[in-house]
């Protein structure tokens, strides 16, 4: 089994007398004695994100006392490298994931929307703790090669489109997806080969353009023409590029372009070569109504994991707490590991540990529950690293050394609380 490399200065392997296996029986972990603050999911540049920098968000994390933090990005690994290295530096335990895009032919067919509210069949689906991405395995490469082809494909096309729509509003741009690639560059200091355009790169792209070159009434006439409707707020930078999305760039909107995402199989497979556990990323109540695809519960439920997909992953910003408990103790009681976090994918500089919508906390025993998937995650990561059957295997069985769902969480969460403080004791302390 190949291992992720990842500079000696922050590599997870730990010294002698580290945790080496999973215990049958283990005790409560120290460091669960006190739960540090989680977060698995964020987005780090060159994808779309509220940080401009990784230093950035590692130092924020650290500031904030979030000591856990699990990174998700779009189809390429690079940036995990320096991830880890700062990581280290500031004792922020880092996660490697992945997040892919994948179309469910039949369920777009029924008009069922998945965790995409506006998009039918269209299904957003996590990979938590990825470790074999550096070296990655010609599968895996093969698998991501035809992610980031059809990906880069359809956002071509998409930019052209918009261009064509602000020349015919009356603003050449001179804009394409190579300009905006450019500008990702600038923005981040990245190479320019680890950048694969999102619909919010361009439209920032397009909302510079505009702000930049009109302003007062003729920046809202422009807009006017270019939406077919006023704007809601022609000065409001982050607004406007929200508008470009949903007005210009949406299914049925005049930029946009069919989807051509890989299937679910395609995205599931990627996610195993790399080494993590498959996660489906749950918007609960983040939709005005709720998702078909996602309720009730237990159908939910019944759907991912008759697909092979043993976890499960919420974004609590979007939720309101009593809706949050609902769907995490459902999906924990039915043995599904479960992670939280706050993607930071839009230009908002969010507080980085999770909260439930408007700010309000979530519920201590949803935040152990939380901690916990975040253990499992750590142990699978780890023990990957070191060529070791993880919570599920190449093929995304469930490791079957345990003889139930919990005994199996409950020895990953321990094991994976026992990861962290030897990272911890590694990194000199939390500071």
């Amino acid at each position: 089994m190949q291992t992720a490399h990842v500079p000696a200065e922050s590599s997870l392997f730990m010294e002698p007398g580290e945790p080496d296996s999973l215990p049958a029986d283990s005790p409560v972990s120290e460091v669960s004695a006190v739960r540090p603050r989680v977060n698995a999911h964020i987005h780090l540049p060159p994808n779309f994100s509220a940080f401009d920098t990784v230093a950035q968000a590692v130092d924020l994390a650290a500031d904030q006392d979030v000591r856990i933090l699990g990174a998700s990005n779009y189809y390429d690994f690079r940036v995990y490298s320096e991830f880890a290295a700062l990581a280290l530096r500031r004792g922020v335990f880092p996660l490697f994931g992945i997040e892919i895009i994948s179309l469910l032919g039949d369920l777009e067919e029924a008009g069922i929307r998945v965790n995409d509210p506006v998009n039918p069949g269209k299904m957003y689906l996590c990979g938590k703790g990825i470790a074999l991405f550096d070296p990655m395995s010609e599968e895996a490469a093969g698998l991501l090669a035809v992610v980031r082809e059809k990906d880069s494909e359809r956002m071509n096309r998409m930019t052209t489109r918009l261009a064509l729509r602000f020349s015919s509003a009356g603003l050449e741009t001179g804009i394409d997806a190579i300009a905006v690639k450019k500008e990702v560059v600038g923005r981040h200091g990245c190479p320019e080969d680890t950048v694969y355009l999102q619909e919010r790169h361009v439209a920032q792209s397009f909302q510079e353009a505009v702000f930049q070159r009109l302003q007062g009434d003729e920046r809202a006439a422009l807009l006017l023409r270019a939406f077919g409707a006023p704007a809601a707020a022609p000065e409001d930078a982050a607004g406007v590029q929200s508008e470009i999305r949903s007005l210009l760039m949406k299914a049925g909107k005049p930029a946009y372009v069919e989807e051509t995402f890989v299937g679910f199989d395609h995205a599931r497979r990627l996610i195993l070569a790399l080494g993590g556990i498959p996660s489906y990323p749950t918007l609960a109540d983040g939709a005005s109504t709720i998702c078909q695809f996602e309720t009730p519960v237990t159908d939910l439920i019944n759907a991912i994991v008759a697909r092979g997909v043993y976890a499960a992953e919420l974004i609590p910003i979007r939720n309101s707490p009593d809706q949050l408990v609902r769907y995490v103790e459902a999906l924990r009681s039915a043995g599904l590991v479960v992670t939280a976090g706050t993607e930071h994918n839009t230009r908002d500089m969010l507080p980085l540990e999770p909260t439930c919508v408007d700010g309000q906390p979530i519920p201590v025993a949803i935040q152990e529950i939380f901690w916990e998937g975040a253990c499992v995650i750590a142990a699978h990561q780890h023990l990957v690293l070191r060529g070791e059957q993880g919570y599920v295997d190449s093929e995304g069985r469930l490791n079957s050394a345990y003889g139930s769902g919990d005994a199996r969480i409950a020895a990953f969460r321990d094991l994976g609380a026992d990861v962290i403080l030897d990272y911890q004791r590694t990194a000199g302390g939390w500071r």
